[in-house]
């Protein structure tokens, strides 16, 4: 198998796991006849025609499928708000395990086309709070949570209208925000985020299953956190607008909605009907690829699961890791330049504050590794990208491009491929298979990437001030360079990985 072919097996690999029907079946099980119980990864919560479930997110129409399956007469009744054009996508591609069947007790509402809140996703939010809202305490409410949940359950605090959230919404992801800035700016603006719908559902048992799409696994950041005690007050907010210089051009209502805003988070105690559990994340997904990589051959090592910042930042990140491992891979790990690398990496590292990555540990462990041994390097999170052009691509394809400008550069007086005999690949891909506005994954890139497009005559630079990388990846052969997996029914966040290898081994 080729380079790329394995990098491809262990984004498959990685996704497939995380896969929802499989992964929610591995975490929940109905037991006993006489009194019944469903069992949550070890928690029992008695069940006897009493469950209610709701839903919202990118793999919630596989969960929910898989739900019901469990469930059978136990679920009375349920709404779940998934993207537009989900299901029709889904029949597509063949994958009718994700679908529910006919006549299934739960209602399916499309919204958020482009993962962007919109009238039907509103629809769909207010179903959902109106069957929370009609709750007793003898109720379970069975509550399925993914990524791009946060589009999907729209109810913004009155007089503030869909269209003004949404457009401050846009403004700080323009700029720049991350996720868990967005998603604290929304919860402050929310009738179910922030813990909102678990509040409504009481005095009824509430138990989420969630599928993380976040840095670290917050309750209270994925999908906004419509079921967990909220973290962060007003205050937090109103220092994040102030970051991005936009607290004195918000509308009047959002103004209104945060000046009676309470200053204090709602206390945890208020939730002590409610249960949110994690079933999947990035961390699961990894570690299924490391073991597959190391079928194949790989002496393998997971860098970080929370990779985040600015992708240029991040790009220089991998670049100096790759010459690093380049290095290494040659017999040249131990002296001045292979010194001067790791400098610069720890500098970044500290840039970047990626939590719980100990670099220095992980540098030392490669430093152990030897010349010539094939070496995989897997990592996950999530990038953010400073729009500054009007092109087409995603944050994968652009940190993909970016690397391999900066590899070309690290590299740039050689013609083919780096000193020593080896090949060397970098894939970064989103797990649920769309990378912004296109039908890529994500994107390959490899050091004579950059060279090969200036052949053919072809600013890398350009194609990036525009935000272009998708048009760039595109004009190679059959879109060789592009990862294209279709939607994949889930989403854990990115999935990045580095492989080296001798070229007498291809």
């Amino acid at each position: 198998m080729s380079l790329r072919e394995h990098a491809v097996a262990l984004f498959r690999c990685a996704v497939g796991t995380v896969r929802p029907a499989p992964m929610l079946k591995r975490a929940v099980k109905l037991q006993g006849d006489g009194e019944p119980q469903l069992l949550v990864k070890g928690q029992a919560f008695p069940v006897k025609r009493n469950v209610y479930l709701v839903g919202f997110g990118k793999a919630v129409l596989g969960m929910a499928a898989a739900a019901e399956e469990i469930l059978g007469d136990h679920l009375i009744r349920g709404i779940i708000n998934v993207p537009m054009g989900i299901q029709e996508s889904l029949r597509q591609a063949g994958m009718r395990e994700m679908l529910l069947k006919p006549h299934s007790k739960i209602q399916v509402i499309e919204g958020a086309k482009n993962n962007l809140p919109d009238q039907e996703a509103l629809k769909g939010a207010a179903a959902i709070q109106q069957l929370a809202e009609g709750l007793t305490a003898d109720d379970l409410l069975l509550v399925l949570i993914s990524g791009g949940g946060s589009a999907l359950l729209p109810a913004p605090i009155p007089p503030i209208v869909l269209e003004e959230k949404e457009k401050l919404t846009k403004m700080l992801a323009s700029q720049g925000a991350a996720i868990q800035e967005l998603n604290t700016v929304r919860k402050a603006l929310s009738v179910l985020k922030g813990g909102g719908l678990a509040r409504i559902a009481y005095p009824a048992q509430v138990v989420s299953l969630i599928l993380s799409d976040v840095i670290g696994d917050p309750l209270d950041i994925i999908a906004s956190g419509p079921t967990a005690a909220s973290s962060h007050s007003i205050q937090d907010c109103l220092q994040i607008l102030t970051k991005y210089n936009l607290l004195h051009s918000l509308p009047k209502s959002v103004e209104t909605v945060l000046s009676r805003s309470p200053t204090k988070a709602t206390a945890p105690e208020d939730y002590s009907h409610v249960c949110n559990i994690i079933i999947g994340s990035n961390t699961l997904a990894l570690d299924e690829a490391k073991c597959q990589a190391e079928g194949l051959g790989y002496t393998t090592l997971i860098l970080s699961t929370a990779v985040r910042g600015e992708v240029g930042h991040v790009a220089m990140l991998y670049c100096q890791l790759i010459q690093l491992l380049h290095l290494g891979f040659t017999g040249l790990g131990e002296g001045p330049l292979s010194d001067g690398v790791r400098r610069n990496l720890l500098q970044l590292a500290a840039e970047l504050e990626i939590p719980g990555l100990d670099l220095a540990e992980f540098l030392q462990v490669l430093r152990g590794l030897g010349p010539r041994r094939p070496v995989c390097i897997l990592a996950g999170g999530e990038t953010t990208v400073q729009l500054q052009g009007t092109g087409k691509g995603g944050r994968n394809q652009e940190l993909a491009l970016r690397v391999a400008l900066r590899l070309y550069k690290a590299w740039a007086m050689e013609t083919s491929s780096p000193p020593g005999h080896c090949e060397i690949i970098f894939l970064s891909g989103g797990t649920d298979g769309q990378d912004g506005p296109t039908e890529a994954a994500g994107a390959f890139c490899s050091p004579e990437l950059v060279g090969e497009a200036l052949q053919e005559g072809l600013d890398v630079e350009a194609f990036l001030s525009n935000n272009d990388s998708y048009t760039f990846f595109s004009q190679f052969r059959d879109g060789h360079h592009l990862l294209v997996t279709g939607l994949t029914g889930t989403n854990v966040m990115d999935i990045q990985a580095i492989l080296i290898r001798d070229t007498e081994r291809s």
